[in-house]
């Protein structure tokens, strides 16, 4: 698909949730470049300032600011209501975080609030944004989920349930809009470059086959109407279809004995 086509298609303006940091900002610089106008929702407005004047400076980029924070139940439709008046054809949903440790050890609040950001707020966006994106005929849904959707990740559970219900949303989705117009892809990064994997490393063990998040931002939207699930890092790709392929025992058995020894 041509810079020209994918503009049409998904164009003018894109949503991008968790803009601060990481696959996020990433999201932006790579939409900038393809000559697109952005929402940019986060935490963290200054971050959203100083990444909104960067791409301005470097594109023409025009960008909508949202502070958003998406651990409150009210924030999607909060943002539904910031762009009423603005012509998305493509939003993504990438804000979210993750826990890991010992599931009984980990804080209850905190799990609590991690659902809502990582499985409410994409829920909430997804049913708000696609009459919208049905309407035009055409544009797109990218959700940010995780590899460790797609298996029960022991020492990492409860983050690894959130994403299992992305991915389960997104195919769903993907599914029910054939025909319509609008492409739906679940994107399950491995380990990206960004602040929660450097807080990782720093806590428990080096990340290996880590992937630049402006690599996997580019290899999503490249690959936006190859749905419903994409990987984007080929190390974890051929990982996990080894382990989702083998009895569940087994593959769980072995990643909690691997796990385990990092922590």
């Amino acid at each position: 698909m041509t810079k020209n086509s994918f503009h049409e298609q998904y164009g003018p303006v894109a949503l991008i949730t968790g803009a601060s940091s990481g696959i996020g900002w990433a999201f932006a610089e790579e939409l900038a470049q393809r000559g697109f106008d952005l929402v940019l929702a986060a935490r963290r407005t200054e971050r959203l300032e100083a990444l909104a004047a960067k791409l301005a400076a470097a594109h023409g980029t025009h960008s909508r600011l949202c502070q958003s924070d998406l651990s409150q139940p009210d924030a999607p439709a909060k943002l539904l209501a910031e762009t009423a008046d603005a012509e998305i054809g493509l939003v993504i949903s990438n804000a979210g975080f993750n826990i890991r440790g010992y599931f009984e050890q980990t804080d209850a609040a905190q799990m609590a609030e991690m659902l809502t950001v990582n499985c409410h707020a994409p829920m909430q966006l997804a049913h708000g944004f696609l009459p919208r994106l049905k309407a035009r005929g055409k544009g797109g849904l990218i959700f940010t989920s995780s590899v460790e959707g797609l298996i029960g990740c022991p020492f990492s559970t409860a983050y690894s349930a959130t994403k299992a219900l992305v991915v389960g949303l997104g195919e769903g989705l993907w599914g029910e809009l054939q025909g319509t117009g609008v492409d739906v892809l679940t994107l399950c990064p491995g380990a990206t470059e960004s602040e929660a994997t450097a807080k990782y490393a720093e806590q428990y063990a080096a990340v290996p086959n880590m992937q630049p998040a402006d690599e996997v931002a580019r290899l999503a939207l490249d690959n936006i109407a190859e749905g419903p699930v994409f990987v984007p890092n080929a190390h974890y790709e051929a990982q996990f279809e080894q382990l989702t392929a083998l009895p569940r025992r087994q593959a769980l058995t072995a990643m909690a004995a691997g796990i385990k020894a990092t922590l």
